[in-house]
């Protein structure tokens, strides 16, 4: 079966839009952080050979611009004024430039130098959610992203051990970023805390992606329809099963869940897609 179609269309729109969720950063509890993540092999994306990439895009005033703000780093600011440079390093890439990299990096540098779970784990879901929605990029920068969310996660976890969805986010860093020989060692990640807490909705939503990645579909379908049970508005999971079904020639299951999650869709062009669809099926 083909890669489900709504992880890299429609998906993409949920997952955004969950990325806010996790709220502004606050200061809260300091703990000792584990080292940054790094790369070693000159084959392999670090922040400095990314930097260069991006900086090729930049007009003569935005590179001034830019390195106005670098220097006031390197010249050895203190932390209030390098979470301030930080943070205004990250809208200029994001806001202005509109390049998702940089922006994740700045964001995770201030989350590394503010230390806060909550700062931490922001960091940590804007690199995860954007290595879900881009299963066609360079399999080197998939790589440098896991690994910088695996590091705000572990940091994270140094903060708050019992967090359950960080637990879920770690191994889920192995699974979508190929961290390790074994698919294995993200699933047991995150196995852990399902067999824990069967409704844990985000542990059962990872393992159903886990399952759809070796094509086990009806592992996929068993725990997609658990989060459906426990969140019938959850708009992945609708897709997700529509679009299996629809993967697997069932097309009235298709169209019926496409229909459901009509109903939890407020966006206008994403409604006409699934309604298109909807309308293909019942020919």
């Amino acid at each position: 079966m083909k890669r489900p179609q709504w992880i890299t269309v429609g998906l993409a729109v949920v997952l955004t839009a969950g990325l806010y969720a996790f709220g502004s950063r606050v200061p809260g509890k300091k703990a000792a952080a584990p080292a940054r993540a790094a790369t070693s092999s000159p084959s392999e994306f670090t922040i400095d050979s990314i930097m260069l990439m991006v900086k090729q895009r930049l007009n003569p005033e935005q590179s001034s611009r830019i390195s106005g703000l670098e220097n006031s780093i390197a010249r050895g600011a203190v932390n209030d004024q390098r979470l301030h440079l930080y943070h205004q390093l990250a809208r200029f890439w994001g806001d202005s430039m509109g390049i998702f990299s940089p922006y994740a990096w700045y964001e995770a540098e201030a989350a590394r130098l503010e230390n806060s779970e909550k700062s931490l784990t922001f960091a940590a879901h804007l690199f995860l959610n954007n290595l879900q929605e881009s299963h066609d990029q360079d399999a080197r920068m998939m790589k440098w992203k896991a690994l910088q969310a695996k590091d705000l996660f572990e940091r994270s976890l140094i903060i708050n051990p019992g967090n359950d969805s960080s637990k879920v986010g770690l191994g889920a860093c192995y699974l979508f970023g190929n961290l390790s020989a074994s698919p294995m060692e993200g699933i047991g990640k995150i196995l852990e805390v399902a067999q824990r807490d069967s409704t844990h909705v985000y542990a059962q939503m990872m393992l159903a992606k886990g399952a759809l990645i070796s094509g086990q579909l009806d592992k996929a379908v068993n725990r997609l329809m658990i989060v459906n049970r426990h969140q019938p508005d959850n708009v992945e999971a609708l897709l997700l099963l529509a679009d299996i079904n629809e993967g697997t020639g069932n097309k009235r299951a298709a169209a019926a869940w496409y229909r459901k999650s009509l109903a939890y869709i407020s966006r206008a062009d994403m409604r006409g897609e699934i309604e298109k669809r909807i309308a293909d099926l019942d020919r």
